[in-house]
């Protein structure tokens, strides 16, 4: 009998993949004993804690390169921090909880993320906003561009759907920013579906046949940004992103992490290049991923895991003893 042999890397990166999970359960998990409290501070600080104590089991050199902000600003998870117990140099990009305030009040689509890529393949986007547009997979390259106008875009991707406008749902953050874009939207005829917070749900709904949703469109954070990239990356999409400056002292500040062009649009490979790891936890009910259910002394969870060199999306449901976990509330 001839001994299969496992290319090299193959086992590791399976259980790199699951420890990222296990990552994301830890902050999802801390952050669903806040939900619906009315106490997004308390939950964000849960969320971050507890991812970072689970970081200490995961077998890379990992170092933060979009996470809770500078070294002063944020006490763990700050943009830098080295992270992991040895192994190979990798990028990590983090918002342990993506809906802060969904979670305080109890709203759809909160979750705990994390994505990771070798070292020096993640954009590394300052604390601003950023311009987005993004749709899902299988239509042609460029369908729709952050420099044409939203009608435009539309009826782009309305010919590219061979459906109508008016068949057509964009998803867009329910802000005062947003009033111009929304009424231009409606002007050319499409539906909206308004979210109160969490754009990488509203990014990733667009790869999901089933949420209903056709484009993504308005300004958001930009760290979030990277992380919807890195989803999509994975998960098949297209999105452009540009960063939008307050004044000089912003522009400065990504000059100084490496933006050579302040005016410069992103594609999904320029924000996160090379071979690219997502994972995702639910806290709340949304369309991908359910909520944290509690029960006792005990929980469920909904994830995913997905990978952009294989192409691999995996879901997967775990059940959790609280009196075996030291990072969680019961």
């Amino acid at each position: 009998m001839v001994d299969m042999i496992k290319p090299a890397g193959l086992v590791f990166d399976r259980n790199l993949a699951l420890e990222l999970v296990r990552v994301t359960e830890a902050a999802a998990l801390a952050a669903s004993h806040w939900m619906g409290l009315g106490k997004k501070n308390e939950a964000d600080g849960a969320a971050v804690e507890a991812m970072r104590l689970a970081f200490d089991t995961v077998q890379i050199s990992g170092t933060v390169v979009i996470g809770e902000g500078e070294m002063d600003e944020a006490p763990m998870l700050f943009i830098g921090e080295k992270v992991g117990y040895g192994g190979p140099p990798m990028d990590i990009a983090v918002d342990p909880l993506e809906g802060t305030t969904l979670t305080a009040k109890g709203g759809p689509n909160a979750m705990a993320v994390v994505a990771l890529a070798e070292h020096g393949n993640f954009l590394h986007a300052p604390d601003i906003y950023m311009e987005k547009i993004a749709v899902g997979g299988g239509l042609p390259e460029d369908v729709v561009n952050l420099d044409s106008t939203v009608h435009a875009n539309l009826h782009s991707l309305a010919q590219a759907k061979r459906c109508a406008v008016s068949d057509l749902v964009a998803c867009i953050l329910d802000r005062d920013r947003h009033k111009e874009l929304i009424a231009k939207t409606r002007e050319a005829g499409a539906r909206i579906m308004l979210i109160s917070d969490g754009d990488v749900a509203g990014v990733l709904a667009t790869s999901q046949p089933a949420s209903g949703v056709d484009i993504y469109m308005g300004s958001g954070g930009a760290p979030e940004g990277v992380l919807s990239a890195a989803a999509l990356r994975c998960i098949g999409g297209q999105m452009q992103g540009r960063l939008m400056y307050e004044d000089e002292t912003q522009v400065k500040r990504a000059l100084e992490m490496g933006v050579t062009d302040p005016n410069k649009i992103y594609t999904v490979s320029e924000m996160a290049k090379g071979d690219v790891m997502f994972a995702a936890t639910g806290v709340t009910e949304g369309a991908m991923l359910r909520g944290v259910r509690r029960f006792g002394h005990g929980a469920i969870t909904h994830s995913v895991v997905m990978r952009s060199k294989s192409g691999t999306v995996r879901y997967i449901e775990a059940h959790h003893n609280f009196g075996t976990k030291t990072w969680v509330k019961s």
